[in-house]
């Protein structure tokens, strides 16, 4: 939407650069990622390659046009993921938390950036010693296939939005979205924590900053959702919401 300023540059913590801990052993967000497709017996394998990194709030982890040598799998925090028009304006196409694997649907160079939210931990994978491990665990290269699958029915999805629901329909479909995030089988929270701004929230949306305060305000008077705390969202009516999202009138 606006002219985005430029990311901090602050330097990527690595965890453990000598693998010396098994970053699988402990990692919550094993669960719902590709990565519970490797047996138990096996993971150790896969922790000898990744290189477990925090970035802090701010801080890009990917940087658009830069050469893709990498696979990133978010564990834990929150990322947003955009591009840049040569004049500096920049759209938002998508937030990413634990579980989610990112570098798939790249060629040479990648295709966004990614800007950590909150602090945010990766485990990184070089692509071609990623690939060796893949000959032996065909299962987890089909859950990554199943990933990019679903990150086209994504962007197939982001268009729809942005061509052609309304202020309401656009906000009722993000907050739907994000109550499933990190959730196994698409089950969806009635509470969950909302850690980007509203100026995320509008260049994602292709909304004004005004429009999406407007909006959320006039679906909590509305009874669909509430603000207990700062950064935190309580869906109070699910099925009015889902109902606004997919194109139905919401009561009243």
């Amino acid at each position: 939407m606006g002219i985005s300023m430029a990311p901090r540059l602050v330097r990527s913590n690595v965890l453990d650069p000598h693998g010396a801990v098994d970053p699988c052993a402990t990692c919550e967000a094993r669960a719902i990622s590709v990565c519970n497709a490797i047996p138990d017996a096996d993971m150790s394998r896969l922790a000898a390659i990744a290189m477990v990194t925090e970035a802090p709030p701010g801080h890009c982890f990917i940087d658009e046009g830069e050469p893709a040598g990498s696979f990133f799998n978010v564990t834990a925090g929150t990322a947003k993921l955009f591009k840049l028009l040569p004049d500096g304006r920049r759209q938002i196409t998508g937030f990413v938390g634990p579980g989610h694997f990112l570098g798939l649907a790249v060629s040479d160079t990648y295709a966004f950036s990614a800007e950590a939210i909150e602090r945010v931990r990766y485990c990184r994978f070089q692509r071609a010693r990623l690939r060796v491990l893949l000959d032996d665990f065909p299962l987890m290269e089909k859950r990554l296939l199943e990933v990019a699958a679903h990150e086209l029915v994504a962007a197939q999805e982001q268009m729809l939005l942005l061509g052609r629901k309304t202020a309401r329909e656009r906000l009722a479909s993000f907050l739907s979205l994000q109550s499933r995030q990190g959730m196994p089988c698409g089950h969806a929270r009635w509470r969950f924590s909302l850690p980007m701004t509203r100026s995320d929230i509008a260049d994602y949306l292709g909304l004004t900053i005004e429009t999406v305060s407007r909006t959320l305000t006039k679906l909590r008077a509305e009874g669909l959702i509430d603000f207990p705390a700062q950064s935190e969202v309580v869906i109070t009516d699910h099925a009015m919401l889902e109902s606004l999202a997919g194109g139905l009138p919401a009561r009243g």
